[in-house]
């Protein structure tokens, strides 16, 4: 069929409360054998980990059914300047395989944490600058070979922990479920584990990177900025060796802690911070909007979190309002076809609005995170084209925005060339009410309808 049909999309709008290159590698992967293998690629990312010893094994089943490395004596290589690495292993590629990263003298870390990075008995390394990493460090990542990347993050390093204490050991579908989990805890979505996190001193350089990837960087800067805040640890590896410690006895981390190890409660408090602080030392308004997004997710996990463990515990020093009160948008989803939903204002006091579609709606409840003369945007990729014909996310090239104060004349627009994105801060807006619509753009040019009309009062 024609690829004329007209796309489909729906969009909720989320209302705020009243406040509220790869460089030169160092030495190449192990080459010493002429048989055909499988290269396997990826990046050490908490900052960049530059000089990280890299060591990749396949993953083998006994005869038991149990999953482990197959050790074999190789040289490590080492990461690049920007974090990334690749390795060479013998035979098809096919199976799992385990990476694990290990530091010595020369290997250094990107400081991401803004304004530094405290050193023990040293002076702070300031946002952007080097640091040396003690022996200990480690970090470990797994993956399928047929997908050829595997990045090291303390949230990988988590996940294999996890997955080991299944009965079958590191088997394809222990990995795949721990990732999961984790994923789960810090409020990622999924897949968010096989990003490639971005250098987060580098932002305004990749204005393209898509909100997720930010969020998962933020989420392993989390563990760095914990040793600013807290005495007890000296280092990373003080602070990654407590987390491994609580899993391998317990399989997860403890929610709002104990006052002795580290707390799920205070990784998502970190990271809700470093949101905030990111935004005062960027100048991309485009990584800005991205990071206000990356807080506000931060902000709704933590307050998730405190909900479900009876507390009333709020984000430190997040500069973020953890206020009870929630506000809804109702979004309508599309049927078969794109007619433009109903608008029906349901509590101008509050600034709720609610829109209906051809479909199902779906409700969505926010923090009151997001500026108040903001309005924060979210929608759904579309599956299909208005003629029935499948839609894949390689055929999306992007989306287009337009507002303004009248639901008839949507005379402002604002272009998104990234298929993965699908929320968007539109901030500094004026007094008065503002509605919005989405459309879709395929790698072909051609253009959805404009979704269902939403409305915010400022």
């Amino acid at each position: 069929m024609s690829k004329q049909g007209v796309l489909k999309l729906s969009m909720a709008l989320l209302l705020s409360g009243c406040g509220f290159d790869l460089s030169e590698k160092e030495t190449s992967a192990n080459s010493a054998s002429a048989d055909p293998g499988v290269q396997i690629a990826g990046s050490a990312v908490k900052g960049v980990i530059q000089r990280g010893l890299v060591v990749a094994n396949r993953l083998i089943a006994d005869k038991d059914g149990y999953y482990a490395p197959q050790r074999q004596a190789a040289k490590p290589v080492l990461t690049a300047d920007d974090g990334s690495y690749t390795w060479q292993l013998r035979g098809k590629a096919d199976g799992w395989a385990l990476v694990e990263l290990t530091a010595d003298n020369n290997t250094r870390m990107i400081c991401d944490v803004v304004p530094g990075c405290d050193q023990p008995g040293g002076e702070t390394v300031a946002f952007g600058q080097g640091m040396p990493v003690d022996s200990s460090f480690a970090l470990r990542g797994a993956g399928d070979l047929k997908l050829e990347t595997v990045n090291l993050t303390p949230l990988t390093h988590l996940a294999v922990t996890l997955a080991e204490r299944g009965t079958d050991g590191l088997s394809p579908g222990a990995i795949s479920g721990a990732y999961t989990t984790v994923e789960n805890w810090f409020g990622l979505p999924a897949g968010a584990l096989r990003l490639t996190p971005p250098d987060l001193t580098r932002l305004d350089e990749m204005t393209s990177v898509s909100a997720d990837a930010i969020q998962v960087a933020i989420a392993n800067a989390a563990f760095l900025a914990l040793v600013n805040d807290n005495s007890q640890w000296n280092s990373i590896s003080d602070v990654l060796a407590d987390a491994t410690s609580q899993i391998r006895a317990t399989g997860q981390i403890s929610v709002m802690g104990d006052g002795t190890n580290v707390a799920l409660a205070d990784l998502i408090s970190a990271a809700a911070l470093q949101s905030s602080e990111l935004q005062a030392v960027v100048s991309s308004s485009v990584i800005s909007q991205k990071l206000v997004v990356v807080e506000y997710r931060n902000v709704t996990r933590f307050k998730t979190i405190d909900e479900v463990d009876g507390g009333e515990t709020s984000v430190a020093d997040s500069g973020s309002s953890t206020d009870s009160s929630t506000e809804t948008a109702t979004g309508g989803t599309s049927g078969s076809t794109t007619e433009t939903g109903s608008t029906t204002e349901t509590g101008t006091e509050s600034g709720t609005g609610s829109t209906t579609g051809s479909g199902t709606g779906e409700t969505a409840t926010t923090e009151p995170a997001i500026p108040a003369n903001a309005a924060l945007l979210s929608w759904t990729a579309p599956l299909t084209r208005e003629n029935g014909e499948s839609l894949s996310m390689g055929e999306i090239a992007g989306y287009e925005v337009v507002y303004g104060t009248s639901a008839e004349n949507l005379d402002q627009s604002l272009a998104i060339g990234d298929a993965s994105v699908d929320e968007l801060l539109v901030d500094e807006l004026a007094e008065g009410t503002w509605y919005f619509a989405i459309r879709t753009l395929d790698t072909d040019g051609n253009r959805s309808r404009l979704s269902e009309v939403v409305y915010k009062q400022i």
